[in-house]
């Protein structure tokens, strides 16, 4: 079995691990090995492109070479990346490092810090339901979100079960779905190579049995986990993993309060329902497994020492005795329904010695048991024997005894006896030494047999004449023509005799186009003397180009793709000025590309017109403004100049529209500020300083008055400040000098 992703002790490597220190891939620094494993080794690692810490499930040099092995390692890294749940240990990454002259071929995983179930189950089991169900709960969770997404695990145990610490949470986590295997038609065997996978105290009886799994395994797994958290044993024990699949198939799981009293009969029907044997009455998928666990934790929360129709509801109904599934009759000597080699496999244990003749158990008999021999019958060195019953021509064979398979001993022909009532020849005492014939009438012979004889010989002979005419006379044998083109192979064909047909065409990745990939009969096979040969000539190999897809729809798009045998990826979104919201702007790979049948291509789809939110530019720069508006394609005008003793030059008044949202190529007009308005100084030296006051504040200005340094008194306007002819805005203050 593979190792579960990651272990609650931290375990350095081997001294001298090569892989210790070393970069993979150019970003993950190798760290200590913390779990190894047949095929595996994972190691705390940390991705130097991130800088975070990552967990690198390595394969065992020498296995990348085995396409079978790298093949797993793949669909373990896809199995688990399809799944984004947060009960689910997350898978980052997945590559093949070739820099130090071998393969290794590595998954990056989440690093989950902390420790596992089977921790929890060592510490704290038997466990109250209560926690129990707290802590099964989120791990039926991710096997649901497997399930719908098409996936089993395959390998439920307490060892997959990850519980990160309280500093990180403590959320638990299903790791391991090495496994992990798209359900099929055609994946529906769990052993590979002739070796069952699972652990074997959590495989449900149909992978012993038949080597079939789905949904229903996994949900019985996890029955045999709720068992073992209740009770703190697991369900069924034994000397050997043979002995343990054994029990797996003929017993069922106990009842947890048969050795923890107090649990309740709801609890006691959940675990039975989801280990029942016959996997039709268990939970369909651990989605409806989690629906049972809520209405259990329910009536838990409710504090229900017994629920008599919840417990009915969940318990599997009973199975009458001669018709289960997988056990037998207490009488019937057919083999028990399952392969002992298979199941040997598992520790590599010789079928004879898999202790499956008897497990001592007293609620199943041995196969001697089951074939009990009447007292009185003969022994031999090695036991007792059993003989089919004997009949004479005069007895009559009893209607409520079966002649044909009943177990006896020869029943001994007696003499005539002699009047003391013993046989002749016999010592009172003693039994008979010799037993007398029997009396028989001489048979009169027929004088058909002979002819009958002839008869029978006669037609033996011809039927064998007949067949090695009709089965191999007439026949002969499919000349050879494969790789030939269709002229020289039509010539070899009638050279022998034969007629040739064309058949369909086909495609071929390795015979060219027009040569022969197959014949029917195929070569060497048999074909009536005259009869015809059909030849499948090669296309070469299948090839599809992309297909122009631009202003259809997603769904017009993808059946297009399925018409010329290419398979839809995904499809990304992107703004377009041009393509309506909705319909493709373009492929990945791009049109006119050659693929293979059943290669994805991807579909960029246009989201419509880009929105663009403008923001308010008033009293900031106008110049900043149309940089920034024409930088995202929208036209800027200025609608008017004006005057502004509160905007400075140059700065927005006022926009319109001032907020919201435009597309490209839409207008957004500005009133731009001239700044305050200028009035020109007037000039004012030698008037009056009534006057000249008079006329400033005319204009707008106020006015102060100071006395020159000649002043004389005499109340006239030596200068001003500013001077005059100056440009001020309105408003601004004129002082004068008085002389």
């Amino acid at each position: 079995m593979e190792p579960p992703e990651h272990a609650r002790a931290r375990a350095p490597g081997a001294s001298g691990d090569p892989l210790v220190g070393r970069l993979l891939d150019r970003r993950y620094r190798i760290g200590p090995r913390i779990a190894r494993g047949g095929m595996a080794s994972v190691y705390e690692a940390t991705d130097t492109r991130l800088d975070r810490t990552v967990a690198v499930k390595v394969m065992h040099p020498g296995l990348g070479d085995d396409q079978e092995f790298a093949a797993r390692f793949v669909r373990e890294a896809r199995a688990a990346a399809r799944l984004n749940h947060p009960h689910v240990v997350g898978v980052y990454d997945q590559g093949d490092d070739t820099s130090e002259g071998q393969d290794t071929v590595f998954l990056v995983m989440e690093y989950v810090p902390g420790h596992t179930l089977r921790d929890v189950v060592r510490k704290e089991s038997p466990m109250p339901p209560t926690r129990a169900l707290a802590v099964l709960e989120p791990v039926v969770s991710a096997l649901a979100a497997a399930h719908r997404a098409g996936l089993i695990h395959r390998d439920v145990k307490p060892e997959n079960v990850l519980i990160a610490d309280e500093a990180h949470g403590g959320q638990v986590k299903v790791a391991d779905f090495g496994l992990a295997k798209a359900v099929s038609a055609d994946t529906q065997h769990t052993a590979t190579g002739g070796v069952l996978i699972g652990t074997v105290s959590y495989l449900a009886p149909e992978l012993v049995v038949d080597g079939r799994s789905d949904a229903r395994a996994d949900v019985y797994a996890t029955g045999v986990v709720l068992y073992e958290l209740l009770t703190g044993r697991k369900p069924h024990e034994g000397e050997s993993p043979i002995q343990v699949a054994y029990r797996h198939v003929h017993h069922d799981v106990p009842l947890p309060s048969l050795l923890q009293p107090a649990i309740p009969d709801y609890v006691d029907a959940l675990v039975a329902r989801a280990t029942s044997r016959d996997r039709d009455q268990r939970p369909a998928d651990a989605t409806v497994l989690l629906h049972h666990v809520h209405r259990v934790e329910q009536a838990l929360r409710e504090g229900l020492a017994a629920d008599p129709e919840l417990a009915a509801d969940l318990r599997p109904r009973p199975v009458p005795e001669t018709q289960s599934e997988y056990d037998d009759p207490g009488n019937d000597t057919t083999p028990e329904p399952f392969d002992a080699s298979a199941l040997a496999l598992l520790t590599e244990v010789d079928p004879r010695d898999s202790g499956l003749v008897d497990d001592g158990t007293p609620d199943r008999t041995t196969a001697l048991e089951r074939h009990l021999v009447p007292p009185g019958a003969p022994e031999r060195a090695g036991g007792p024997v059993t003989e089919p019953m004997r009949t004479t021509p005069t007895d009559a064979p009893r209607d409520d005894v079966p002649t044909s398979a009943v177990p006896v001993a020869p029943a001994p022909v007696r003499a005539p006896a002699t009047p003391s009532g013993r046989s002749p020849g016999t010592s009172p005492g003693k039994s008979p030494s010799k037993v007398a014939p029997v009396a028989t009438a001489p048979r009169r012979r027929s004088v058909k047999g002979p002819l009958v004889l002839l008869l029978a010989v006669l037609l033996l002979a011809g039927v064998a004449g007949g067949a090695y005419w009709f089965g191999w006379a007439r026949y002969t044998t499919t000349p050879g023509v494969l790789t030939l083109d269709e002229a020289a192979a039509t010539a070899k064909l009638e050279d022998a005799g034969l007629d040739v047909a064309l058949g369909d065409p086909a495609y071929s990745e390795n015979v060219d186009p027009g040569l022969v990939i197959s014949t029917d009969p195929g070569p060497g096979g048999k074909v009536l003397s005259g009869g015809t040969v059909t030849l499948v000539l090669s296309l070469g190999p299948e090839r599809y180009d992309v297909p122009d897809l631009s202003g259809r729809t997603e769904d017009q798009a993808q059946d297009a793709l399925a018409a010329t045998n290419l398979a839809f990826g995904k499809s990304v979104g992107r703004w377009s000025e041009t393509v309506p919201e909705g319909q493709v702007i373009r492929t990945s790979p791009k049109v006119g590309t050659t693929l293979k049948p059943g290669a994805s291509v991807d579909l960029v789809l246009s989201r419509g017109r880009k929105p663009l939110p403008i923001r308010d530019w008033t009293g900031k720069s106008f110049d900043d403004a149309k940089a920034a508006l024409e930088a995202r394609k929208l036209q800027v005008t200025v609608a008017d100049q004006q005057y502004s003793d509160t905007v400075a030059e140059g700065d927005v008044i006022s926009q319109d529209p001032a907020t919201g949202t435009l597309y490209k190529g839409d207008t957004v007009s500005f009133v731009v500020s001239l700044g305050p308005e200028l009035v020109e100084v007037p000039r004012v030296r030698a008037m009056g300083v009534e006057a000249a006051t008079e006329l400033l504040e005319g204009l707008g200005f106020v006015v102060e008055t100071e006395q020159a340094d000649s002043y004389l008194g005499l109340g006239f306007v030596y200068s001003s400040d500013p001077a005059q002819g100056d440009e001020v805005p309105k408003g601004s203050t004129i002082t004068l000098f008085l002389i």
